[in-house]
């Protein structure tokens, strides 16, 4: 990071829309590292746009811009003077392939930069973005970005980012890279790799970059030994995120069982291997049921910087949940009725997903049956390999028959959830269906919700990032 004096709160990069400027903003001023959630930011920005960017944040970030006609291609194709209607459609986002549409490419570079400009806006602090590793397609377009906009450092977890070292380099130089996509069925010799260009995308020669620190989330440093250790200086840290965590879960080390729930059972051999960690030699945050002030000064003990921190912040007043669903979750909480469960067939992913008991959402069966199963936006497809070689997407929370069709198997497909529109609908940006209904919504936290009995003194209150941090007693 650009201080030697590490940060204690990571803020967790939440959701989709979860994580947005004005919590990394409100982090980041307080002395934590603000993050952004760059899933699915493209889609979100797209649909402020089309809502009429109502308090002008989008436009006025995109007015900095260093390639003018970019950001105007990005407005004129999705800007909506007065907003659309409220019955109306979303216009959609194209879905990636191996050679993604070029306005797709422009809203991805376009979208980040927007996010981290306002973050950034108005201080000095540390912001970061987060991306995931199982949406692949659009991580070189939204790194660029970013760091058109001086993003400080890049989270990345579920899956290892080896890859990605190699491209913040090349980025900061401005030159062009690739990311070879993991695609299913794939035989020796195959090597599925689409290219950015920064030179081709902005058509003129652009001072260096700043290249931002890269920290790798992990389930243990047995991973930061095998792949991040053979060159010095290829990350600067890692964070170790255990199941507690919200979002998706890294699958249990060693034999796949369930509880009684349906749960996967995490055993010994996922707990944090302190000694490991540390022999790294380099720092390292924990997150994942570490939220907590005697917690922060346990893995301050074991030679941790501090922890990543969410679901804390995600029910606070800067964060980009739905209010309604906010308000829900922070009662349910506040009255010891959420349950979160560990969900194994949630996500199309294949990663077990949290997912908070909230009524009416996709927790509740009823709803998750009465869906129309569609994928239109797709960034959880998984690429496979067709008979002719080339590369197909299927999704298993997509159509059955859709998915058998190209060469799925039906089971796989019992319990998914498209988490693409419900986690927009859960930051307030739902689509309508094709009956007209909104898609509903889907709310993951972490395990433990024991929280907010610190901030909420009745089941009304609300709390704020400012809260959050004196909670934690301040920075180091």
């Amino acid at each position: 990071m650009k201080t030697n004096r590490f940060p204690r709160i990571i803020q967790g990069g939440m959701g989709v829309g979860i994580s947005r400027w004005p919590l990394a903003r409100a982090v980041s001023r307080l002395g934590g590292v603000g993050v952004i959630s760059g899933t699915l930011i493209e889609v979100v920005v797209a649909r402020i746009l089309q809502m009429g960017d109502p308090c002008g944040h989008i436009r006025r970030a995109l007015a900095h811009f260093p390639i003018r006609e970019v950001a105007d291609r990005v407005l004129a194709e999705y800007f909506v003077p007065d907003g659309k209607a409220p019955c109306a459609y979303f216009k959609n986002v194209p879905m990636f392939g191996m050679n993604p549409d070029k306005s797709l490419t422009d809203l991805v570079v376009c979208a980040n930069f927007a996010e981290v400009f306002l973050a950034k806006e108005g201080h000095n602090g540390i912001v970061g973005l987060n991306l995931l590793e199982k949406v692949q397609f659009p991580t070189m377009c939204a790194l660029y970005g970013a760091m058109l906009a001086g993003v400080d450092c890049v989270f990345i977890g579920a899956g290892i980012p080896k890859q990605v070292p190699a491209i913040l380099d090349d980025l900061s130089r401005h030159e062009c890279t690739s990311y070879r996509i993991d695609v299913e069925g794939a035989i020796p010799g195959d090597d599925f790799r689409p290219c950015f260009d920064p030179q081709v995308f902005c058509g003129m020669k652009l001072p260096r970059l700043m290249r931002p620190d890269f920290f790798p989330i992990v389930s243990g440093p047995s991973i930061i030994k095998r792949f991040f250790m053979d060159q010095p200086g290829v990350i600067q840290g890692f964070v170790v995120e255990l199941d507690p965590a919200g979002g998706h879960n890294a699958l249990p080390r060693g034999e796949k069982k369930l509880n009684e729930r349906g749960e996967p059972i995490y055993g010994k051999r996922d707990t944090i291997d302190w000694d490991g960690c540390v022999a790294t030699g380099l720092p390292f945050w924990v997150g994942g049921g570490y939220a907590s002030p005697e917690k922060l000064v346990e893995v301050l003990s074991h030679g941790a910087q501090g922890i990543q921190v969410g679901s804390i912040f995600a029910l606070c007043e800067e964060s980009g949940m739905d209010e309604l669903l906010k308000t829900v979750a922070k009662k349910m909480s506040f009255r010891g009725e959420i349950d979160v469960f560990t969900d194994p067939r949630a996500s199309p992913s294949g990663l077990p997903f949290k997912v908070a008991n909230i009524p009416c959402t996709l927790a509740d069966r009823g709803v998750y049956n009465s869906r129309t199963r569609i994928c239109d936006i797709g960034r959880l497809r998984t690429p496979y390999r067709k008979a002719d070689g080339k590369v197909g997407f299927r999704c298993p929370a997509e159509n059955v028959g859709a998915f058998v069709a190209k060469g799925g198997r039906e089971e796989e497909t019992e319990g998914r959830k498209c988490l693409c529109n419900a986690l927009l609908t859960t930051a307030g940006f739902p689509q309508r269906q094709q009956n007209g209904c909104l898609e509903p919504s889907i709310v993951t936290l972490g395990s433990s919700m024991s929280f907010v009995s610190a901030f909420m003194g009745k089941e009304s209150d609300a709390y704020t990032a400012e809260d959050v941090m004196k909670y934690f007693g301040g920075i180091k």
